[in-house]
């Protein structure tokens, strides 16, 4: 490999035909070449040695240097020099300066030939590769068109144009398959620069492959017209999209179906038979679910704001409608509106709705000491605890039929009487089970609750504030795709999640975890993010009015 004029200008031409062959960029090559070279050039000369080699970019000569540092005191002989011996060399040296020889040019030996080859293909790989995620890293959640090279362990390796991309067997539609050659359209799902190149994940099943399907088959959805604001899928079985239009004389449902069902067809297809329901959106969380359900028939919707828990009611012959065959209908309603959703029959609802009635009555019969007809009369009236008895204003009481004013004063007298020898037992209760001082000053603990905290062995301020807000207020968790309910130990109290990460907060902050300020600030970012959230649905509603009333 000895570099003669006769073959200058070749190393120009190579380096143009890799750069064309990989598009990459011409000088990344020659950039290649001058370091295998210049490791090829040490091999001769010695590896201790700093040889640097530099090719010109129009003549394509090479030329090989060795470089020396002037420095006050030399460590390395081969690399450093003083200034005394630099100056030898050039007159005007100074520390920091370069002493720079020039050498001759020499013969490459066939090994470090076949070393220089190595490198500049490893440099021209690393190139590709960085070229490859440039490419693709601003492509993410883009539909991509491709061909099937290879199937590995069941993953589709597909051809992409520039490079390859791999679709993961987790990641295709239930019972499809892909044979070599087959083109496929995906979703570009992530892309990861690794060390052994650009990895470009794609997708089949997640919910924007659904809504991009369709911002190509829909003109209106692609203009902005129809807005697509949920999709909920179980990838080749159902899906249900949730679209809205800004346009009052557009219907969003009919226009992504399209002429005798042609759009939404194209996508079916497109999706292996997945049917698809679409949904006009709502704001109002209840109507929206009720239109989610479809075709099941609702009764009532109960929507809980602290929770994120919505109730609904069908009747008893609409059950398995709107549960689905495996609970599809349900889940997928679940997964669209981002509630958690509890469905109980008409027969259900009544028959809990009497249970709480007894169960309310008999607690102020035994309370309060009075019969089963003023106890009922209590229930009836929207009382549901002592604490309510005891603290409404007594005019309000007093207003109920068959009541009068000594009869509610003598009501509240009896439910606080109740209350305070009911919160004796429980401090007494807590002392024995070793409660810290420390929890009952805190406020915003009743002796009931702290009763409960110290069954469940939390008897101090400290293991208080060490407790989740989940902990306290309860929730459901996922377990093998199974919704599980989690009591919370003071859930029965009514204290929700808000109220328990208020509590949690407070006590660390007791604890001196955290400042009053880290806390107000924290609250505030919370504020912040909210009134955001307030003042994009406000724009949009806006956005809605002001098109209608342009096309009034």
């Amino acid at each position: 490999m000895s570099v003669t004029s006769a073959n200058r200008l070749e190393l120009l031409q190579i380096a143009d035909a890799v750069a064309r062959e990989k598009m990459i960029d011409p000088v990344l090559v020659i950039e290649a070449m001058e370091d295998s070279l210049g490791k090829a050039a040490k091999s001769r000369y010695g590896a201790e040695y700093d040889i640097r080699a530099k090719i010109d970019r129009k003549s394509g000569e090479l030329e090989l240097t060795r470089h020396r540092h002037v420095v006050e005191e030399v460590e390395n002989h081969f690399t450093e020099l003083t200034v005394e011996d630099a100056r030898a060399f050039k007159q005007d040296a100074d520390l920091g300066d370069d002493i720079i020889d020039h050498l001759p040019p020499m013969d490459f030996g066939r090994i470090a030939a076949q070393s220089a080859k190595q490198v500049i293909m490893q440099k021209v790989r690393e190139a590709e590769r960085m070229r490859q995620y440039e490419e693709f890293k601003d492509r993410v959640g883009e539909i991509i068109n491709g061909i099937v090279k290879r199937t590995e362990y069941g993953n589709v390796i597909v051809d992409v144009g520039r490079g390859e991309a791999i679709l993961r067997r987790d990641q295709l539609i239930q019972r499809e398959a892909f044979r070599n050659g087959d083109r496929v359209r995906a979703l570009i799902r992530d892309v990861r620069h690794e060390t052994r190149g650009p990895q470009i994940f794609l997708s089949r099943t997640v919910p924007e492959f659904l809504a991009e399907l369709f911002k190509m088959e829909v003109p209106e959805i692609y203009d902005g017209i129809i807005e697509i604001r949920a999709v909920a899928r179980d990838p080749g079985s159902r899906a249900k999209m949730g679209v809205i239009s800004y346009d009052n004389s557009i219907d969003p449902v009919g226009a992504c179906v399209g002429m005798r069902g042609s759009r939404v067809q194209a996508v079916v297809n497109e999706l292996q038979g997945e049917k698809i329901d679409i949904i006009p959106w709502n704001d109002d969380p209840a109507t929206f679910l009720v239109n989610a359900l479809q075709p099941a028939e609702v009764s009532k919707v109960v929507f809980d704001d602290e929770t994120d828990r919505i109730e609904v009611v069908v009747p008893d012959e609409q059950l398995s409608l709107a549960i689905g065959r495996r609970g599809q209908n349900v889940r997928l309603a679940s997964q669209l509106t981002g509630f958690d959703i509890d469905i109980m029959t008409e027969a259900q609802e009544s028959e809990r709705r009497q249970a709480e009635f007894a169960e309310r009555t008999k607690l102020f019969m035994d309370s309060l000491n009075v019969d089963e007809m003023v106890g009922q009369l209590l229930v009836s009236e929207g009382f549901a605890t002592l604490e309510e008895v005891a603290y409404v204003d007594l005019d309000e009481m007093a207003s109920i039929d068959g009541f009068d004013a000594t009869t509610a004063e003598e009501l509240q007298a009896r439910a606080r009487e109740s209350l305070e020898e009911a919160n004796a037992k429980a401090i007494e209760r807590a002392r024995e089970l070793g409660v810290d001082q420390s929890l009952f000053d805190f406020e915003g603990l009743s002796p009931q609750m702290i009763q409960a905290l110290a069954e469940d062995g939390v008897t101090s301020l400290e293991e208080f504030a060490r407790c989740a807000d989940w902990e306290l207020a309860g929730g459901y968790t996922t377990v093998d795709g199974k919704r599980v309910k989690d009591e919370g130990l003071l859930e029965k109290f009514d204290v929700g999640l808000e109220e328990a990460q208020s509590l949690v907060m407070s006590a660390r902050v007791k604890m001196g975890w955290v400042t009053e300020d880290e806390l107000a600030e924290a609250e505030s970012e919370a504020e912040t993010e909210e009134a955001v959230e307030e003042g994009h649905a406000a724009a949009e509603a806006a956005f809605s009015d002001s098109a209608s009333g342009r096309k009034g």
